[in-house]
Protein backbone atom coordinates (compact mmCIF):
# COMPACT_ATOMS: atom_id res chain seq x y z
CA UNK A 1 0.00 0.00 0.00
CA UNK A 2 1.66 3.58 -0.49
CA UNK A 3 1.15 6.08 1.61
CA UNK A 4 -0.72 8.98 0.75
CA UNK A 5 0.64 12.56 1.24
CA UNK A 6 -0.74 13.81 4.79
CA UNK A 7 -1.61 10.10 6.17
CA UNK A 8 -0.97 9.65 9.74
CA UNK A 9 -0.47 5.69 10.87
CA UNK A 10 -2.59 4.90 13.81
CA UNK A 11 -1.29 2.44 16.62
CA UNK A 12 -3.61 -0.59 14.97
CA UNK A 13 -1.24 0.29 11.74
CA UNK A 14 -4.69 1.79 9.75
CA UNK A 15 -4.45 5.00 7.11
CA UNK A 16 -6.19 7.82 9.07
CA UNK A 17 -6.37 11.29 7.15
CA UNK A 18 -4.12 13.93 8.89
CA UNK A 19 -5.03 17.06 8.99
CA UNK A 20 -3.50 18.42 5.81
CA UNK A 21 -5.58 15.48 4.03
CA UNK A 22 -8.64 16.56 5.72
CA UNK A 23 -8.29 20.21 5.21
CA UNK A 24 -7.85 19.38 1.64
CA UNK A 25 -10.88 16.96 1.03
CA UNK A 26 -12.60 19.70 2.48
CA UNK A 27 -11.39 22.33 0.13
CA UNK A 28 -11.44 20.56 -3.12
CA UNK A 29 -15.03 18.73 -2.26
CA UNK A 30 -18.20 19.85 -3.49
CA UNK A 31 -20.43 16.70 -4.18
CA UNK A 32 -20.58 14.85 -0.96
CA UNK A 33 -23.66 11.97 -1.36
CA UNK A 34 -24.63 11.48 2.43
CA UNK A 35 -25.52 7.68 2.88
CA UNK A 36 -28.16 7.32 5.40
CA UNK A 37 -28.89 10.35 5.84
CA UNK A 38 -32.38 11.06 7.76
CA UNK A 39 -35.25 12.90 7.42
CA UNK A 40 -35.61 14.01 10.77
CA UNK A 41 -34.02 17.52 11.96
CA UNK A 42 -33.33 15.75 15.25
CA UNK A 43 -31.04 13.29 13.65
CA UNK A 44 -27.12 13.99 13.36
CA UNK A 45 -27.01 13.02 9.50
CA UNK A 46 -29.71 15.50 9.07
CA UNK A 47 -28.00 18.22 11.12
CA UNK A 48 -24.50 17.77 9.56
CA UNK A 49 -25.80 17.85 6.25
CA UNK A 50 -27.68 21.11 6.40
CA UNK A 51 -24.96 22.39 7.74
CA UNK A 52 -22.92 20.96 4.68
CA UNK A 53 -25.27 22.60 2.40
CA UNK A 54 -25.68 25.99 4.42
CA UNK A 55 -21.51 26.25 3.31
CA UNK A 56 -22.08 25.38 -0.04
CA UNK A 57 -21.57 21.89 -0.55
CA UNK A 58 -23.95 19.32 -2.76
CA UNK A 59 -25.82 17.47 -0.74
CA UNK A 60 -26.68 13.96 -1.99
CA UNK A 61 -28.89 12.04 0.00
CA UNK A 62 -28.76 8.52 0.06
CA UNK A 63 -31.46 6.07 1.55
CA UNK A 64 -33.85 3.88 0.02
CA UNK A 65 -36.49 4.77 2.85
CA UNK A 66 -36.69 8.47 1.11
CA UNK A 67 -38.16 10.37 -1.96
CA UNK A 68 -36.12 13.90 -0.81
CA UNK A 69 -34.64 15.10 2.07
CA UNK A 70 -33.28 18.90 2.58
CA UNK A 71 -34.88 19.51 -0.67
CA UNK A 72 -32.72 17.27 -2.48
CA UNK A 73 -33.69 13.93 -4.51
CA UNK A 74 -32.94 11.13 -2.41
CA UNK A 75 -31.48 7.85 -4.34
CA UNK A 76 -31.23 4.29 -3.11
CA UNK A 77 -27.66 3.71 -3.69
CA UNK A 78 -24.39 5.65 -4.93
CA UNK A 79 -25.06 3.96 -8.12
CA UNK A 80 -27.93 5.26 -8.80
CA UNK A 81 -26.92 9.06 -8.42
CA UNK A 82 -26.30 10.02 -12.07
CA UNK A 83 -23.10 12.47 -11.50
CA UNK A 84 -19.56 12.75 -10.12
CA UNK A 85 -19.38 12.18 -6.27
CA UNK A 86 -16.57 14.18 -4.42
CA UNK A 87 -17.31 12.27 -0.81
CA UNK A 88 -19.29 9.65 0.43
CA UNK A 89 -20.16 10.28 4.16
CA UNK A 90 -20.94 7.21 6.07
CA UNK A 91 -24.02 7.28 8.97
CA UNK A 92 -24.43 3.89 8.86
CA UNK A 93 -23.73 0.78 11.45
CA UNK A 94 -19.52 -0.39 11.26
CA UNK A 95 -20.81 -4.00 9.56
CA UNK A 96 -22.59 -1.74 6.70
CA UNK A 97 -19.03 0.27 5.88
CA UNK A 98 -17.32 -2.46 3.80
CA UNK A 99 -20.13 -2.72 1.06
CA UNK A 100 -20.98 1.25 1.23
CA UNK A 101 -16.75 1.44 0.44
CA UNK A 102 -16.88 -1.21 -2.57
CA UNK A 103 -20.21 0.97 -4.03
CA UNK A 104 -17.45 4.26 -3.39
CA UNK A 105 -14.92 2.67 -5.15
CA UNK A 106 -17.19 1.24 -8.07
CA UNK A 107 -18.52 5.18 -8.62
CA UNK A 108 -15.20 6.58 -8.28
CA UNK A 109 -15.91 9.12 -5.53
CA UNK A 110 -12.96 10.66 -4.54
CA UNK A 111 -12.93 10.05 -0.49
CA UNK A 112 -14.64 8.06 2.08
CA UNK A 113 -15.82 9.78 5.62
CA UNK A 114 -16.63 7.72 8.45
CA UNK A 115 -18.27 10.14 10.85
CA UNK A 116 -17.96 9.83 14.22
CA UNK A 117 -17.26 6.50 16.03
CA UNK A 118 -17.08 5.39 12.97
CA UNK A 119 -14.03 2.87 11.97
CA UNK A 120 -13.65 0.06 9.61
CA UNK A 121 -9.73 -0.79 9.24
CA UNK A 122 -10.13 -3.33 6.71
CA UNK A 123 -12.47 -1.52 4.86
CA UNK A 124 -10.30 1.82 5.03
CA UNK A 125 -7.37 -0.05 3.60
CA UNK A 126 -9.22 -1.02 0.72
CA UNK A 127 -10.58 2.06 0.19
CA UNK A 128 -6.78 3.60 -0.06
CA UNK A 129 -5.61 0.46 -2.25
CA UNK A 130 -7.64 1.83 -4.68
CA UNK A 131 -6.84 5.59 -4.27
CA UNK A 132 -9.80 7.02 -2.08
CA UNK A 133 -9.03 9.39 0.47
CA UNK A 134 -10.15 8.19 4.11
CA UNK A 135 -11.26 9.79 6.89
CA UNK A 136 -12.51 7.98 10.20
CA UNK A 137 -14.33 8.65 13.32
CA UNK A 138 -14.54 12.77 12.34
CA UNK A 139 -17.42 14.73 12.24
CA UNK A 140 -17.78 17.03 8.64
CA UNK A 141 -19.11 19.50 10.08
CA UNK A 142 -16.90 19.73 13.45
CA UNK A 143 -13.61 19.65 10.79
CA UNK A 144 -15.12 22.56 8.18
CA UNK A 145 -16.21 23.98 11.65
CA UNK A 146 -13.14 24.31 13.05
CA UNK A 147 -10.98 25.56 9.86
CA UNK A 148 -13.76 28.05 9.17
CA UNK A 149 -12.92 29.62 12.54
CA UNK A 150 -16.51 29.59 14.10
Amino acid sequence: MKKAEGVEQRPGGGPEAGPEEIAAILRESRVVAVVGLSPDPGRPSYQVARYLKEHGYRIVPVNPACTQVLGEQCYPSLQEIPFSIDVVDIFRRAEAIPAIVEEAIRVQARAVWMQLGLEHQEAARRAREQGLRVVMNRCMKIEHEARAGR
